[in-house]
């Protein structure tokens, strides 16, 4: 069993920077790959970004790359969102999610979910 805490978000102007943390409980944090989702009011849950078990690949939504950065820290057990460039359309509940599998460019086979933090951005 793995539980994942996130903790970062809030509100943030336009142009302006968050750093999101997804905290893992348990031993067995380095077997998955770790990912962030997003799901914004009527709208349906949206991969952001994976990383793998290791840490040396990485992938991203088109709309997040060159400003979003995925990184971890096994030591630590912590999974990172470093999201910069902000913009009113990544206003969202951002979740951090360990899965599996990694099917072309998204996070798949997810087995455990945190309970997600708010991103507000306002224009």
């Amino acid at each position: 069993q793995v539980q994942l805490v996130e903790s970062g978000g809030g509100l943030v102007q336009a142009g302006g920077s968050l750093r999101l943390s997804c905290a893992a409980s348990g031993h067995i944090f380095n077997s998955y790959h770790m990912g962030w989702f997003r799901q914004a009011p009527g709208k349906e849950r949206q991969f952001v970004a994976v990383i793998n078990q290791r840490g040396d690949s990485t992938y991203y939504a088109g709309s997040m790359k060159g400003r979003f950065t995925i990184s971890r820290d096994n030591a630590k057990n912590t999974v990172y969102l470093q999201m910069n460039s902000l913009k009113p359309e990544d206003t969202a509940v951002y979740y951090c999610a360990a899965g599996n599998t990694i099917v072309g460019v998204s996070l798949t086979g997810v087995k455990y979910w945190g309970q997600g933090t708010q991103v507000t951005v306002s224009s």
